[in-house]
């Protein structure tokens, strides 16, 4: 009985992978795969990249808003244009979304900081919708 826990902790582990934040890429997966693609680079010209993306670097808690509310004007990703709506993902909670915007963080060679829930929060309150 006393090596149930031990294995217990071994799949958990090992069903987790080698992924930071499980949770995060299970979202991701749900929510965000079918347009910025399981390796983030998104759909060349329509959908922008998540990989290396300068404008996570410079906008890093915007991706709140632009998860929960939505895209509709134009942005610069690395240079390039994108004009493409992104749908508003109204039914992801505040800790949903801090999963996410750490799993894109931490994925793909990115290497942002950690965001907290409280981060979130926070931006969220403070969205101007556009």
């Amino acid at each position: 009985m006393k090596k149930m826990p031990l294995i217990f902790c071994w799949i958990l582990f090992t069903a987790c992978g080698n992924t930071p934040y499980p949770q995060g890429k299970i979202l991701y997966e749900n929510f965000c795969v079918s347009c910025h693609m399981s390796d983030g680079t998104g759909l060349k010209s329509l959908i922008p990249t998540l990989v290396k993306a300068d404008y996570l670097l410079e906008n890093p808690l915007k991706t709140a808003c632009i998860i929960r509310y939505g895209l509709k004007d134009t942005i610069m990703v690395n240079g390039n244009i994108y004009t493409q709506e992104m749908a508003a993902i109204p039914v992801l909670s505040d800790f949903e979304i801090a999963n996410i915007m750490n799993y894109i963080h931490s994925s793909w060679g990115n290497d942002m900081p950690f965001v907290t829930l409280a981060q979130v929060k926070e931006a969220l309150d403070s969205c101007t919708i556009e």
